[in-house]
């Protein structure tokens, strides 16, 4: 994870998550018409990780999950790994940028051993993993019930989030992760 938001940090802002998408775009850090876009992106990468992980199996592409997750307690967990996750990432970009990709990675490792639904907390990922029958999926029955409830926590730390840490100026950093002076191109003098 630390890799590839230092890899794509300056392309994308490195969310490859609708739910940050969706922060980003109410902060004004990412303009409306961009949404749509990154999340179908978002969506389409999730389902290309999922094929190419079944294929390094020898399992067919997509196959549909039987694994139950539902219930108010797996909702719950979704709607607070999410609040953590967007929390991190305002705060940490607010505040420190540098370490935002390192925080980022580890809470997503910590999230997935202290949240009973070992926090998917992407909407995309959500539906790729209602794709796979392995232990990593989640019936298609019960991927709404947790992307509701990722969008609530998404909001709910947005809101929170902001408050907590006002707004940087304007033009202060790329996306709001890295600050764009680590990697402009200066004019030679």
């Amino acid at each position: 994870m630390i890799a590839l938001i230092l890899m794509f940090g300056t392309i994308s802002g490195a969310h490859f998550n609708p739910v940050v998408t969706l922060s980003e775009a109410v902060q004004g850090n990412l303009p409306g018409r961009e949404v749509l876009p990154y999340i179908a992106i978002q969506v389409v990468g999730a389902f290309a990780g999922v094929a190419a992980a079944h294929g390094m199996f020898g399992e067919p592409l997509f196959f549909a999950s039987e694994h139950v997750r539902t219930g108010a307690a797996q909702w719950w967990s979704e709607c607070v790994a999410t609040f953590g996750l967007i929390a991190v990432i305002i705060g940490c970009s607010r505040s420190r940028p540098a370490v935002t990709p390192f925080a980022v990675a580890a809470y997503i490792t910590a999230a997935y051993w202290f949240t009973s639904s070992t926090s998917f907390a992407n909407p995309a990922v959500t539906l790729a993993r209602s794709a796979t029958n392995t232990f990593a999926g989640i019936r298609p029955v019960d991927a709404p019930g947790f992307i509701v409830a990722q969008l609530v926590g998404a909001a709910a730390a947005t809101a929170v989030f902001c408050w907590l840490y006002p707004a940087i100026p304007a033009n202060a950093t790329v996306a709001g992760t890295v600050p764009p002076g680590d990697f402009a191109v200066k004019p030679e003098q």
